[in-house]
């Protein structure tokens, strides 16, 4: 895996990954930034939340749940000094589908946190990771409306 970073000027970048994607990171403005993209502490939860919400949506489809939605919320504290590393991170799953079953939402939830997710895995041993979910009835809607 490959990722290369180019700087843009003042405090802004881009970042072209292995598979050719182009992401924007920027800084605030009180560190010469536009606050024109996200920072890069911003990322490692995107990273984080995007893995994990990867992992739980494979496993729910390979246990044929119904499921319509996948959101995860979340929420990090970072250290007061510097280097300013998150200290504590909560991610809030919202599943949405028509008579998902709670306990295997559930596992799927704790597998890919616990298990699957490389990103939880490698932040677990340096920051407080916890997790909880809810399981709403999807009704008529359609997937990611």
């Amino acid at each position: 895996m490959k990722v290369r970073i180019k700087w843009l000027g003042q405090m802004g970048f881009e970042a072209e990954t292995g598979s050719g994607h182009i992401v924007a990171i920027d800084g605030p403005p009180e560190h010469g930034g536009q606050n024109s993209a996200a920072r890069p502490m911003e990322m490692v939860l995107v990273g984080l939340g995007g893995c994990s919400a990867f992992d739980v949506v494979k496993i729910l489809k390979k246990a044929r749940q119904p499921i319509k939605k996948c959101e995860v919320v979340l929420e990090a504290e970072r250290a007061d000094a510097i280097p300013a590393v998150f200290t504590r991170i909560h991610l809030h799953y919202i599943i949405s589908g028509l008579d998902l079953n709670a306990k295997q939402v559930k596992r799927a939830v704790e597998l890919s946190v616990e298990k699957y997710c490389s990103v939880a895995v490698m932040l677990r041993d340096n920051v407080e990771i916890s997790y909880d979910h809810e399981v709403q009835e999807a009704g008529n809607i359609k997937p990611n409306s």
